[in-house]
């Protein structure tokens, strides 16, 4: 099994050679894939020089990879791994058109609200497209959702140094169509993970798992980044942990009437939460660093979907408008 996956998707291209692409093009690489990637500036020039690497508990690994700021330079691609953050991604799917071919597979391992979000799925709301995502269909011009599968990331990287990433906990991807179909490919491209060394699982539906993950990420990435606290210091406060429930539970309603029920209540949520400790978000990280931040993948569309579902989600609204403003005094939405 591993060997047929691997020859199925042969040529693998990583757009977006951060925290999450990196480990997943240097597993991919050890796999016997032939890895390319598409990056710049300085992370290209150490990945040209040193290859990808990975640091974890048992040392540093490298895996040579080609490497190009031109998608066109590296050609049709089996499998393409989109893994930037949410609003790099309109320039980046116009971008990568060269890498695509009739049968080339996007996964597309990112946080948030992905724009193929309601492609075959949603009752009454199936093919809206997001405003908050894609307002005015670039993304899905450039890549058709025939392309894509759908990816849940459940581990915690960084990245130490441009093509340097660290590996810090969690070793599962959730894959699946975005129509809940469990077609040849999905089954093919989890047996290539399985091969590369993740826990892969083929999802009964991708966008059940991607509203779990995003029940949690929408209320402590913010938080953290208005307030530069780590997700102990958050759930330690009773009043924030108090408002953080309510900003999840008006998301379990939406998820709710959209088919994608969570059994769960926020306080089994922040149970396994602290159990991780003194993490520190991607969002507080791309604060820290002067980066963008992921608000509307995460939030935005979230308060988009609930009005076109006619919930109210008055601490939702609220806590959007904090996290933009404080995004945007710092130039960083």
């Amino acid at each position: 099994m591993a060997q047929m996956t691997t020859n199925l998707f042969k040529k693998v291209c990583i757009v977006g050679a951060g925290a999450i692409g990196g480990w997943l093009g240097l597993r991919l690489a050890h796999a016997g894939c032939e890895v390319s990637v598409v990056a710049r500036g300085v992370a290209l020039d150490n990945i040209q020089l040193h290859g990808l690497r990975l640091q974890s508990a048992s040392g540093v690994e490298s895996a040579a990879v080609r490497a190009s700021n031109t998608p066109v330079a590296l050609g049709v691609q089996d499998l393409v791994v989109i893994a930037v953050k949410a609003q790099s991604l309109p320039g980046a799917a116009i971008s990568i058109t060269p890498l695509l071919g009739p049968d080339t597979v996007v996964l597309t391992a990112m946080n948030g609200i992905p724009w193929w979000f309601f492609h075959g799925f949603g009752g009454y709301l199936e093919g809206t497209r997001l405003q908050a995502i894609d307002p005015h269909g670039e993304i899905s011009a450039a890549i058709p959702t025939s392309h894509v599968v759908g990816c849940v990331v459940h581990a915690s990287c960084s990245v130490d140094e441009p093509g340097l990433v660290r590996h810090n906990m969690g070793n599962k991807l959730i894959v699946g169509e975005p129509s809940g179909a469990k077609t040849d490919r999905v089954r093919a491209l989890a047996g290539l993970l399985s091969a590369s060394g993740f826990e892969a699982v083929v999802s009964d539906q991708i966008q059940a798992d991607v509203w779990y993950k995003l029940w949690g990420n929408m209320t402590f990435n913010p938080v953290s980044a208005i307030t530069g606290a780590t997700t102990d210091l958050i759930l330690g406060d009773p009043l924030v942990r108090e408002f953080i429930s309510s900003v999840m539970l008006e998301a379990r309603d939406i998820g709710a009437r959209m088919g994608v029920p969570i059994a769960q209540d926020p306080e089994d949520r922040h149970a396994v939460t602290m159990k991780l400790g003194a993490m520190k978000t991607s969002m507080l990280q791309d604060v820290e660093a002067g980066k963008p931040v992921e608000l509307d993948a995460l939030v935005t569309a979230v308060k988009e979907i609930g009005d076109l579902v006619g919930l109210p989600m008055p601490h939702t609204n609220a806590l959007l408008g904090l996290a933009r403003l404080h995004a945007r005094v710092r130039g960083l939405y």
